[in-house]
C-alpha cells in the first residue's frame, strides 16, 4: 500500500520538475527576443561604431605681429607628386564585443554588422563615374559674374575662342547627384557658415562657389564681413589675407582664407621686416584656431605649394615640436607635406567632439597637365578637345592616396575631385590669360566657369 502510494507522488513529482524545466526553456528563448536585449546590442553596436580617439591641442595665441609673405604674387609653381606618406599614421580604434553575449546575441552582432557593411557600402562614391554632355551647363555666365570672379581666371574675357569645356556634367556611378540650385543651397545653409581654407585652387572654388550661389548676377545686397574674421588689407599688401561674404536673405557666410600649406607660420624675429618664419608642421594654422568653432562646413586644401621654391621665396623654415626639424627624412618636401597633412586632420579630428554640427572636408589634390616643361620652362596644355583622356574614372580608390589614408578612420570627409578632374586637361587657362605672356602658360588653374563648379556640386550633393 505504501509501495503504491510513494511510487504515485514520485511520478507527480518527476512531471512537476519536467513542467518547471520545459517553463524555464521557453522563458529563456522568449527572453533573448525581447527589446531589452536588442537594446543592449544596439547600444553596444552604437559604442563601437562611434568611439573616437580624443586628441588633445596645445593652446598657442594665435595672434600674430608680421604677416607671412605666403601670396606676394601668385606663379604655377607647384609641389612634385608623392604617393609617399609618413610614419605617423591614424589609428583605427575598436571595441571587442561583450563577453556575456549569448549564441543568439553574437549572431545578431553578426547582423548588425553586416547590414552596417552594406549600408556602407551603399553610399555613393561621387569621385567614381563619369563625364557627360549636358546643354544646361555652366550653371553661371563668365560675362556675368564680374563680382566674384578674379579677371585672370574669367577665360570668356581673354582671347581663348573655344569654350566647349563648359557643357559637361559630373554623373556618379549607380547613384544620383541632385542638379546644383542657388536657392536649395542657400536654404541648406541657412544660418551657417562655409570656409575654403587653402591655396589658390582653394581660391578658385570659393570664386567658383560665390558665382554659383548668387546665380552669376550682380548680387549687390550681399555684405562684406571679412572684418568678422580679421580679413581686411594690410599696409602695403597686395590683397588681403581672404575674404568673407554674407547672404542676408539666409544669413548664409561664405568665406576663403589662404593658407597655402595649412601649417602655422611664426615670425621668428617680429621686429624684422625680412624675417623668417617657423613653419610648424605639426601645428595648424591659427585662423583655423582661431575660428574654427565658427564654421558649419569646412574645405580644406593643399599640396602646390610644397617645392623648395616656394620655401625659400617665402622664408619658411620647418618646425616640428617647437623646435627646427632635424630629421632628414621628413624635410624631404613629400614627407613634409605628408606629414602636414595627417597632423591637420588628426588635429581637426579631435576638434570635432567639441563642435558636433560641424562638417568637414579635406579636398583631395588639383591635377595639373603641363607637357614638354613646366610653367617656367615651356610647358603647355593646348588641348582643346573635352575628354580626350577618356570620360570614366571607375576605380574605387582616391587618386590621391595621401588624403584617402589621413582621412581614414576620422570624422574628417574627403572631397574627392583627382581622378575625375584628371581627364579634363582641356580646361586650364593655358596661354590665354588677359595679358598673355609669350611662352607662359598656366595648365595649373582652371577656367571659370568650369571645373572647380563640379568640385562644388560635388561638396553640395554631400551636406
Amino acid at each position: 500500500m505504501k509501495g503504491g502510494i510513494l511510487y504515485r507522488l514520485r511520478g507527480k513529482l518527476l512531471f512537476l520538475i519536467l513542467t518547471l524545466l520545459i517553463c524555464i526553456t521557453v522563458l529563456l528563448l522568449a527572453w533573448e527576443k525581447t527589446p531589452l536585449v536588442t537594446s543592449l546590442l544596439s547600444v553596444q553596436d552604437q559604442f563601437v561604431t562611434s568611439y573616437s580617439e580624443i586628441l588633445v591641442d596645445s593652446s598657442r595665441n594665435p595672434d600674430q605681429v608680421i604677416r607671412p609673405k605666403e601670396h606676394g604674387g601668385e606663379d604655377f609653381s607647384d609641389a612634385v607628386e608623392t604617393r609617399e606618406t609618413t610614419n605617423e599614421q591614424i589609428q583605427d580604434l575598436s571595441v571587442q564585443p561583450m563577453g556575456s553575449a549569448t549564441k543568439n546575441s553574437t549572431k545578431s552582432i553578426e547582423n548588425i554588422s553586416d547590414l552596417t557593411a552594406s549600408a556602407e557600402k551603399k553610399v555613393c562614391n561621387y569621385a567614381k563615374g563619369k563625364w557627360v554632355e549636358d546643354s544646361r551647363w555652366p550653371l553661371y555666365s563668365g560675362f556675368g559674374c564680374k563680382q566674384w570672379l578674379s579677371g585672370m581666371w574669367a577665360c570668356r574675357l581673354t582671347q581663348r575662342t573655344d569654350f566647349s569645356y563648359e557643357g559637361f556634367r559630373w554623373q556618379p556611378q549607380n547613384c544620383e547627384m541632385p542638379d546644383f540650385e542657388a536657392s536649395a543651397f542657400l536654404r541648406r545653409m541657412k544660418d551657417k557658415t562655409l570656409a575654403f581654407v587653402g591655396d589658390s585652387l582653394g581660391r578658385q572654388q570659393f570664386q567658383s562657389l560665390m558665382c554659383m550661389a548668387s546665380g552669376g548676377k550682380e548680387s549687390p545686397n550681399v555684405q562684406d564681413v571679412g572684418r568678422e574674421y580679421g580679413l581686411v588689407k594690410a599696409r602695403g599688401a597686395i590683397r588681403p589675407d581672404g575674404w568673407a561674404y554674407r547672404f542676408p536673405t539666409t544669413n548664409t557666410t561664405i568665406l576663403y582664407y589662404w593658407s597655402a600649406s595649412l601649417c602655422d607660420l611664426e615670425p621668428l624675429n617680429v621686429t624684422d621686416p625680412a624675417t623668417y618664419f617657423a613653419m610648424h608642421l605639426d601645428r595648424p594654422a591659427a585662423f583655423l584656431r582661431q575660428y574654427l568653432s565658427r564654421f558649419d562646413v569646412l574645405i580644406l586644401n593643399t599640396g602646390h605649394h610644397w617645392n623648395r621654391g616656394k620655401l625659400r621665396a617665402n622664408r619658411w623654415v620647418m618646425y616640428v615640436n617647437g623646435m627646427p626639424n632635424k630629421d632628414k627624412k621628413r624635410a624631404e618636401i613629400g614627407n613634409a607635406k605628408n606629414f602636414a597633412v595627417y597632423s591637420v586632420i588628426k588635429w581637426l579630428n579631435s576638434q570635432l567632439p567639441q563642435h558636433p554640427r560641424l562638417k568637414a572636408f579635406f579636398r583631395t589634390i588639383s591635377p595639373r597637365h603641363f607637357l614638354n616643361g613646366d610653367w617656367n620652362s615651356g610647358g603647355s596644355c593646348d588641348n582643346t578637345t573635352p575628354l580626350s583622356r577618356g570620360a570614366e574614372v571607375s576605380k574605387d580608390e582616391s587618386s590621391d592616396p595621401v588624403v584617402e589614408s589621413a582621412v581614414k578612420g576620422t570624422g574628417v570627409k574627403i572631397l574627392d575631385i583627382t581622378a575625375l578632374s584628371e581627364l579634363r586637361d582641356e580646361g586650364h587657362m593655358s596661354r590665354y590669360s588677359i595679358k598673355a605672356t609669350e611662352g607662359v602658360n598656366d595648365c595649373l588653374h582652371w577656367c571659370l566657369p568650369g571645373i572647380p563648379d563640379t568640385w562644388n556640386e560635388l561638396l553640395f550633393a554631400q551636406l
